[in-house]
């Protein structure tokens, strides 16, 4: 082992990067050891009893991956890694990476693991990433760590590859199938609401394949399957549902089967991606702003205030929206990590992101689930059927008529220049009023800069996980929504290539 390992993977919600250069097996073995003493620690932290206190072999990790080619070696790495501190695994296999969330408030039988709950869960994926990616994500306490408890599992791996630690501990590793509790549990929740609602599933080869098609038939749809045979080098297309070039197929068969709608699903089934029946892929915000109809209305017709959170790049419509439905709309950061702790910290019952990381509270355990996700957009249909046989989902999105969106900009900039470069966009925003023609009436700098207009916004702001910006922009009218991307672009290209 080499006192020099890399930890540049490490990143503010979870690990990432290229297998064989970022992500090694090396690295996962004492990202595993420094994770274990994260979860002790923080056990015990408020424990002042020492006898009271929990030792490292009572500790159950759940241990989950993807379809990826080289999941399995970094798997076991991991593996090896948790039970050489004395910690116990239980190993559910390639799963859903909300599966590895579900391991946490799930009953696992007294057989199989003692006390019946794990006490956290790892995750090995890079979830919409390209096939050469790998990375993991971790929880504890039921619920993935934040930026803060990242850097302190980095802080306490990186000390244990200097400690060269020779302990001939060795826990315990179980193998348990939580497909059929998770399955049995979704189905207990929704019956046969699937009745009469045909849906396309596009699993992208990756993990959604081994259980979403056989759920929703469960559940009383007819299916219409795509690329359902999880394979990690993704043949037909990368899984991202992000991406409107991934969809091209499932847009198609949507219209050609005549399907109430279209499920598509990312690498790791985390993020939903949803086609209407027109074969149009709905934004995050949008999808949102369905969910939000459904839920917020009736509480609010009860007197309640349900908090909805949602993230910098979603429209101003869905904000608005939400308050005037008798909701509270909350802007956060760009994340799912940023978006759980402040749903915790509002207490709210919703929420989303453009890229289609749903999070339920209502009637759910908080964390983004896609294959949960799908259920509760099929539920919708449903319902609104009963009462109109020919509803269509996308009945439910005339608020974002007469408002213009842009589509997601990409824009490439090398990881250690984007920090300067959107401080350098900042300052000239400052210092130039009438940048887009148009009153600037505010700056939100909580993630990036969102930069609100009297008729709309222009926003950028740096990815967690790529070498580039996403920039969005709105208008209430096209003409408008182009200036302002036009404007804001050719701006950021100047600026970057003073750097590059």
């Amino acid at each position: 082992m080499t006192e020099t390992l890399d930890f540049r993977a490490f990143g503010k919600n979870d690990i990432r990067g290229i297998y064989g250069e970022d992500v090694t097996e090396e690295l996962f073995y004492y990202a595993a050891r420094g994770y274990v003493n994260f979860v002790v620690k923080n056990i015990n932290k408020d424990i002042e009893d020492e006898e009271e206190k929990i030792d490292v072999k009572d500790v159950w990790i759940s241990v989950a991956k993807d379809a990826r080619t080289h999941s399995d070696s970094l798997t076991n790495s991991l593996i090896k890694g948790v039970t050489s501190t004395g910690a116990n695994v239980l190993n559910i296999g390639m799963v859903p990476t909300p599966l590895g969330y579900y391991s946490e408030f799930a009953q696992i039988p007294d057989n199989v693991i003692s006390r019946g709950r794990v006490n956290g869960a790892l995750i090995v994926t890079a979830s919409h990433n390209p096939s050469e990616y790998n990375g993991l994500k971790m929880t504890f306490n039921k619920a993935s760590l934040t930026e803060e408890q990242i850097k302190e599992v980095k802080k306490l791996s990186m000390a244990e590859v200097n400690a060269r630690e020779t302990s001939n501990r060795h826990g315990i590793i179980r193998k348990y199938d939580i497909i059929e509790q998770y399955c049995d549990n979704i189905t207990n929740k929704f019956a046969s609401i699937g009745r009469g609602i045909k849906v396309v599933t596009d699993c992208g080869n990756a993990t959604a394949g081994v259980v979403a098609p056989k759920l929703y038939r469960d559940l009383g749809c007819e299916v219409v399957e795509l690329f359902t045979e999880p394979d990690g080098t993704f043949p037909n297309h990368h899984p991202n549902p992000s991406d409107e070039k991934t969809l091209e197929v499932i847009k198609h068969t949507v219209i050609e089967e005549n399907a109430d709608i279209g499920i598509a699903f990312d690498g790791d089934s985390d993020r939903i991606g949803v086609i209407d029946s027109k074969g149009n892929a709905l934004t995050g915000d949008k999808l949102l702003l369905i969910y939000a109809q459904d839920i917020v209305e009736p509480l609010a017709r009860r007197g309640e205030c349900p908090c909805v959170v949602s993230e910098v790049k979603c429209s101003q419509v869905l904000y608005d929206t939400i308050n005037q439905m008798g909701g509270n709309a909350i802007m956060t950061k760009t994340g799912h990590g940023y978006i759980k702790a402040k749903m915790k910290e509002e207490n709210a019952i919703l929420a989303g992101e453009m890229s289609g990381h749903t999070f339920f509270k209502d009637r759910y355990y908080g964390f983004d689930d896609a294959i949960y996700a799908g259920c509760r957009i099929i539920e919708i249909i449903a319902k609104h059927k009963m009462q109109n046989p020919d509803f269509k989902i996308e009945d439910m999105l005339k608020p974002f008529e007469g408002v213009c969106t842009s589509k997601e900009v990409r824009f490439h900039c090398p990881n250690d220049f984007k920090k300067s470069v959107l401080e350098d966009m900042k300052k000239i925003v400052d210092e130039n009023p009438n940048l887009f023609g148009t009153k600037i009436k505010d700056i939100i700098t909580l993630d990036g800069m969102r930069i609100i207009l009297e008729d709309g916004f222009a926003m950028i702001r740096q990815s967690n996980t790529e070498p580039v910006f996403t920039l969005r922009f709105e208008a209430k009218s096209e003409e408008n929504c182009k200036h302002y991307e036009n404007t804001f672009v050719d701006l950021l290209d100047k600026t970057v290539k003073k750097y590059c």
